[in-house]
């Protein structure tokens, strides 16, 4: 828990959850203390995919946890409010470790669906400059699914830009994400998490339906003033092994 400024008119005392695994169902524990604690406004562990889609929960058993903590948090409105802040796929961070499908070091990658799929994806800068942002615009985000994006972008655009930014040619794996989230929940049900990660990949890169995609749900990146980054930049510094912080 911590408390900071949200503008030059008020102080508004605030929890961010930045918990995940079995810490999630905690959640509620944190809010009944913030609420003991005269905290107003909660914001959960929630980052990433939209765990509001019950498609998404399908593919990822824990995004019902953090449904449930939502629903938990509606039920106590009338003592704290409570915004989730939905940013899609952390972007640079996954290039740099190789969640998203690409191995800069040998110039390899895994397309899902041909890569076809939008998705949408946020660096971890911006990420952490959108819940400033929350706080500046406390009443529209009072009690509301926030979603912001630094790129809508695809595997198939991030390969091209990859190209560009390395030169020559990368060696291309084709999967298929029925294949991949069957394969991810017979590691799961073994006891074996390493399958979770495949499953929120299954979850993104899945082309029909599209899941990872966030615009049409509405972003907010204007009514926060949230500026544009440079996806080549992004590209860049994530597969060279930074983040954007650190270029």
């Amino acid at each position: 828990m911590s408390t900071i400024a949200s503008t030059r008119e008020h102080l508004l005392s605030l929890c961010i959850a930045l918990v995940g695994g079995p810490a999630l169902k905690e959640q509620k524990t944190f809010v009944d203390a913030a609420v003991a604690a005269g905290v107003k406004r909660f914001i959960p562990s929630d980052f990433g995919s939209d765990t509001s889609d019950t498609r998404a929960q399908a593919i990822v058993p824990f995004y019902t946890i953090k449904a449930d903590i939502i629903a938990y948090l509606k039920s106590k409105e009338d003592a704290i409010s409570w915004t989730a802040v939905i940013t899609g796929a952390f972007f640079d961070w996954g290039l740099k470790v190789g969640g998203w499908g690409f191995n800069a070091k040998d110039k390899s990658v895994t397309l899902f669906d041909e890569g076809e799929a939008t998705f949408s994806a946020t660096t971890l800068h911006k990420i952490g400059l959108s819940l400033v942002k929350v706080l500046k615009h406390a009443e529209e985000t009072r009690n509301q699914y926030v979603y912001v994006s630094s790129f809508n972008t695809s595997q198939k655009e991030l390969l091209a830009t990859a190209k560009k930014i390395t030169g020559g040619e990368w060696a291309v794996t084709k999967m298929k994400t029925i294949d991949h989230i069957a394969a991810g929940r017979e590691k799961l049900a073994k006891g074996d998490h390493s399958g979770i990660p495949m499953l929120i990949q299954g979850a993104i890169f899945q082309a029909s339906p599209e899941l990872g995609n966030n615009v049409p749900k509405g972003l907010w990146n204007d009514i926060l003033g949230l500026e544009p980054e440079n996806f080549e930049e992004v590209v860049k510094a994530g597969l060279s092994g930074r983040l954007v912080v650190d270029a």
